[in-house]
């Protein structure tokens, strides 16, 4: 029987691309807002996707191959950056005459724009039906039909400068996240060459890739696996062919679904044995016959009496089914909704937890960083305090020098080098008066002023 996959090229949304959203994420300590958006609008991102796509925060890296790129996103867009539009860049500042039109980088300077700084796309191929059953090496071998997606998408799209290209064989299903640039040329206003995911990719645009990256990627699939498969009907109006249903929880509710069949199933045999019944019961009270002396009454055997009690009970049990399956039903119908919400709401916890484990990462290396700095001042500061005291040692020596020198052998050499100082500014008032005066301590300022308030505060105490 020939098989049917379901395909998946998805986009990354930029529903919170406004400026308005820009504005606040910016403002944020997480760079993003909580609207609905999975586009990669600044380096925040770029480092969850980074994170995500390479399993950052899993020890089974094994299930991730990268086909394309290196084990650092970030480092490969900004080097795609390098490649494609540093010539742009130079050819913009040489044109300036103003300093602050130039551009020293134009990643950063996306990052601060309103313009998604890259876009990633995911491809999937088959569906959670399709792959439940499949062994690893059979998975694996999609390696090999997502290597030409990449090729076939550098056909279709060339002005699309693939990062990096990951696949995930984690999931139900594998499939590919591929990071790139949009890159649109010949821009009449800034730079040659520009970032320029909305005029590249219009809503025309992607459903002609969309079509095409189809039919290549079941071409390289039944090559890869000397199959003749084909393409599921693509849904009109969506960004991608898997449906929602083909979540995590899909093949529990398919295995309950699958028990109320077979209640149902159970349901009409007995109901067929109940119509088959009711007609013999029926033939049998027509053929009752009447009693001797009362033509109103008639007679039943006791064979007939069993016939009509097991026909009782029989109704009883089709009766038992049939609310068995229309409460199971319904049950069902209340696991599958509940269920869906669920999921909705673990997938919403579960980004708000890498955001919040975003921020505190951030949060301990900026406290890392202060800490660092404090380190530092401190050993500065002991560092200036064994200098000050250096030089207080110094000063205490030299003024002490010229103090004996000039009020005790009355040197007149140290008095006119002393004044010659005083003169000029080296020393000030307070070093004139002790080199000067015999009753002068040799102390500063300072020092004097604490001796004193110690004497007074002696002084109170007794």
């Amino acid at each position: 029987m020939e098989q049917e996959l379901a395909y998946s090229f998805h986009l990354g949304s930029d529903k919170n691309k406004s400026k308005v959203a820009k504005k606040v994420s910016k403002g944020n300590v997480s760079g993003s807002t909580s609207l609905s958006n999975n586009a990669i609008q600044n380096a925040n991102d770029l480092s969850r996707i980074n994170k995500h796509n390479l399993r950052d925060y899993d020890n089974q890296k094994e299930l991730i191959t990268t086909i394309y790129g290196t084990n650092d996103i970030v480092e490969d867009v900004k080097q795609v950056y390098l490649d494609e539009f540093e010539q742009a860049r130079i050819e913009f500042n040489n044109k300036q005459t103003r300093k602050d039109r130039k551009i020293d980088n134009y990643f950063q300077k996306v990052c601060n724009s309103q313009n998604d700084i890259a876009c990633e796309i995911i491809i999937e191929l088959g569906d959670l039906d399709f792959w439940e059953d499949k062994d690893n090496e059979y998975r694996y071998k999609m390696t090999d039909v997502y290597n030409e997606q990449i090729q076939d998408l550098a056909k279709i799209l060339p002005t699309f400068k693939i990062a990096n290209a990951t696949i995930h064989f984690d999931e139900t299903s594998p499939h590919m996240h591929i990071v790139g640039i949009p890159v649109i040329d010949n821009c009449k206003r800034g730079m040659k060459k520009q970032v320029g995911k909305s005029q590249l990719f219009t809503k025309t645009i992607l459903s002609e890739i969309q079509d095409k990256m189809r039919n290549a990627c079941i071409k390289s699939y039944n090559k890869f696996y000397d199959v003749d498969s084909r393409l599921k009907t693509k849904q009109k109006g969506r960004n991608q062919d898997i449906n929602v249903k083909d979540m995590g929880n899909y093949r529990e509710i398919k295995r309950k679904l699958e028990q109320e069949r077979k209640k149902l199933e159970n349901a009409n045999k007995q109901t067929k044995k109940i119509d088959n019944s009711s007609k013999d019961i029926v033939k049998l009270l027509d053929n009752l016959k009447p009693m001797p002396f009362s033509k109103n009454n008639s007679q039943i055997s006791n064979e007939n009496i069993e016939n009509i009690k097991n026909y009782i009970k029989d109704v009883t049990d089709v009766t038992k089914t049939v609310r068995s399956v229309n409460d199971l039903n319904l049950s069902i119908k209340e696991f599958e909704h509940a269920t869906f919400e669920i999921e909705k709401e673990n997938k919403s916890l579960k980004y708000q937890i890498e955001l919040k484990d975003e921020d505190i990462k951030g949060l301990k290396e900026d406290l890392s960083a202060k800490e660092k700095i404090i380190i530092k001042l401190r050993e500065e500061k002991e560092s200036m305090k064994a200098q000050l005291q250096k030089f207080k040692g110094f000063w205490h020596n030299l003024m002490s020098h010229f103090h004996k020198k000039i009020t005790y052998d009355n040197d007149q050499n140290y008095k006119i080098v002393s004044d010659d100082l005083y003169k000029n500014g080296i020393f000030d008032d307070n070093d004139n008066e002790i080199a000067n005066n015999i009753l002068r301590k040799v102390t500063i300022p300072d020092e004097n002023k604490n001796n004193r308030l110690k004497k007074k505060n002696d002084f109170n105490l007794n």
